[in-house]
């Protein structure tokens, strides 16, 4: 799930944004959450600060209150990993943005050739997210950062409630939800079990009869249940 945060002052260029970024996604089969901001107030900070995977900016670099600049310095003080875009309507602020070190992927100018540009830059935007193989999430002050690719499947403990992440080297025993964390992952991670999702690409073996599932280290587990089993190759 692309989650994408637009900010600008303006009503006629947020629309104008949102439509852009609207038809992308759809000519291009992404779900998306798209959310809509017309300053940088306690709502967009809300939003910014929130564990949504996947998110991309579209910052206005000037509004009544706050300069998009000084906010992207912000995002970037706690977040690395979001895709970062200026948009305005004065060119010639691309040499201030130029001059901090913002890790922005675009700057664009409203007036010229926004759409395709912008199109562009969304496509740039979704390169540099699948690239990032990894989710990262807080639990209790504490950074995960966890490769998907060594993800074998998640389930829930309901006996001491608590997420389990299980990986090649190690298991990860949180107290978010299991649903959280399913949020920041992708379709390959299929749900067998009303507490159980699998890595697709890691799983080798599924035997329906015993109920079995081995993945590709030789591990097996027993998590597969009659509602789901019938739609699991």
């Amino acid at each position: 799930m692309i989650n994408i945060i637009i900010c600008d002052d303006n009503e006629k260029d947020r629309i104008k944004i949102k439509n852009i970024v609207k038809n992308f996604m759809e000519k291009n089969n992404i779900e998306n959450n798209i959310y809509v901001f017309s300053d940088y107030n306690i709502n967009f900070y809300n939003k910014a600060n929130s564990n949504l995977p996947f998110k991309i900016y579209l910052l206005d670099i000037e509004t009544p209150t706050k300069s998009g600049i000084d906010v992207a310095r912000e995002i970037r003080r706690k977040d690395v990993d979001s895709v970062i875009i200026f948009l305005t309507a004065h060119e010639e602020l691309g040499n201030i943005i130029l001059k901090n070190d913002l890790m922005f992927l675009s700057f664009i100018n409203k007036f010229d050739d926004c759409e395709n540009r912008l199109y562009s830059a969304l496509g740039k935007s979704l390169d540099l997210l699948n690239k990032k193989n990894t989710i990262r999430f807080m639990d209790r002050n504490i950074l995960y950062t966890i490769n998907i690719n060594d993800i074998l499947y998640i389930t829930k403990d309901s006996f001491e409630r608590k997420t389990i992440i299980k990986t090649d080297y190690n298991e990860f025993k949180v107290n978010l939800s299991l649903s959280s964390i399913i949020e920041l992952l992708d379709d390959r991670f299929i749900q067998t079990h009303r507490a159980c999702y699998v890595n697709s690409d890691r799983k080798v073996k599924i035997d329906k009869a015993k109920r079995l599932i081995t993945f590709d280290n030789g591990e097996t587990i027993d998590l597969l249940s009659d509602k789901y089993r019938k739609g699991i190759c």
